[in-house]
């Protein structure tokens, strides 16, 4: 197969590179520059798409014995990655930069241009397992099309199988994951020096990639500018000030910049951002429990049943709320339209799904993350959280 392996200048997209030419790809390297001001995307591990790490990525290609291109998709990346993050902020959600970075760059941006240039697949560094799984046979005895699956990958601290769920079956189809069968990252890196590659001791990088300082209330407050407003408690009581609602969180402790401390002492949290009135709203831990989640966009690998979206039939599975978060047991149904506390549904038929939890309810869950739904170590689907509460 003709293969575009995505460098990014780290030790796992050289690795993976060098599997996919070591299986006999006729493989082509590519840098996505990312951001218009590259020097300044990398402090320490902090960041990536410097100057650096093209320079990295060429190096490797060098050694692998591979064609290597730099393409600039920093107009489409602060078009969509970075716009998203800041309407979203703006919008009083919590968005997940990197799912949108594998939903618009990587599978959709990049992988479409492989393809448009007659590239069979586009292989990542990414840590995840795709399964292929044999068709069974129809009613007239004809042979069905293999399903490909996405699973966890055996490295559980690094997998990414969460922010890979938005990718959906077509574009899982056109990709390939050789560090698949990886259980740690020191295997990673044991075969970059093996193989002479010179990013086999490089640092991981971190944190938001166009927030390479770290600082991400200060990135807001650079984008959306001051807008100072009241924290007030659960009982209308303000308690504090803020510069910007958007820089608040659902389930954040820290950094709230309260006046007076709670009457019974105890720790208050986000539990609430109101945009339309930039306020944010503080209250107890308790607040923040939640066994009900309601999402939108539903991106389906596999329905978690075999009745049509919208039949009200729920089905057992696990639910991941965070990139390396513990999944939890929940009950989960495919619905026709994101589902409200009411019941009701509402949309033009996207597909959407809703959850009940089974057992200890959930912390801090806030509109906008990504809901990422297992079936053991399968990913099922992915939707974007609507709402959150207590049943």
């Amino acid at each position: 197969m003709r293969v575009l392996a995505a460098m990014s200048g780290g030790v796992d997209s050289a690795v993976a590179a060098a599997l996919a030419v070591e299986a006999g790809h006729d493989v082509v390297g590519v840098h996505m520059a990312l951001s218009r001001n590259r020097d300044q995307f990398r402090t320490g591990s902090r960041g990536c798409c410097s100057i650096e790490d093209a320079g990295d990525a060429r190096r490797a290609a060098d050694v692998l014995g591979i064609p290597y291109y730099v393409w600039d998709l920093s107009e489409r990346f602060e078009e969509t990655v970075v716009a998203d993050f800041l309407s979203e902020y703006e919008a009083g959600r919590t968005p997940n930069p990197c799912v949108r970075c594998n939903e618009h760059i990587k599978f959709e941006a990049l992988l479409d241009k492989a393809t448009a240039l007659g590239f069979d697949a586009v292989a990542t560094g990414h840590y995840a397992r795709v399964v292929t799984r044999a068709a069974s046979a129809g009613p007239d005895g004809a042979d069905g099309t293999a399903t490909r699956e996405l699973h966890r990958s055996p490295n559980t601290e690094k997998d990414q199988s969460y922010v890979l769920a938005v990718m959906g079956p077509d574009r899982l189809a056109r990709a390939m994951f050789p560090l698949g069968g990886f259980a740690s990252k020191a295997e990673v890196r044991a075969e970059a020096e093996r193989r002479g590659l010179s990013v086999s001791a490089k640092p991981d990088s971190y944190d938001i990639c166009f927030v390479a300082d770290g600082d991400t209330r200060g990135f807001l407050r650079d984008r959306l500018g001051s807008r100072p407003g009241e924290v007030r408690d659960v009982e209308g009581n303000v308690v504090g000030e803020h510069d910007g609602a958007y820089a608040y969180t659902v389930g954040q402790r820290k950094g709230l910049g309260l006046g007076r401390p709670a009457a019974d002492g105890r720790a208050r949290y986000v539990v609430d951002v109101q945009t339309s009135t930039n306020t944010v709203v503080v209250g107890p831990a308790e607040l923040l429990s939640v066994d009900r989640i309601a999402g939108e966009d539903a991106v389906w690998f596999e329905r978690p049943g075999p009745e049509p979206a919208g039949s009200g039939a729920w089905h057992d599975a696990e639910l991941q709320i965070r990139a390396h978060g513990a999944p939890v047991p929940v009950q989960v149904r495919a619905t026709a339209g994101t589902p409200a506390r009411d019941g009701s549904v509402s949309g033009d038929g996207v597909p959407g799904l809703e959850l009940r939890l089974v057992g200890t309810p959930l912390r801090g869950v806030a509109a906008g993350q990504s809901a990422v739904v297992y079936r053991g170590t399968q990913v099922l689907g992915q939707a974007t959280v609507t709402d959150a509460w207590r049943g």
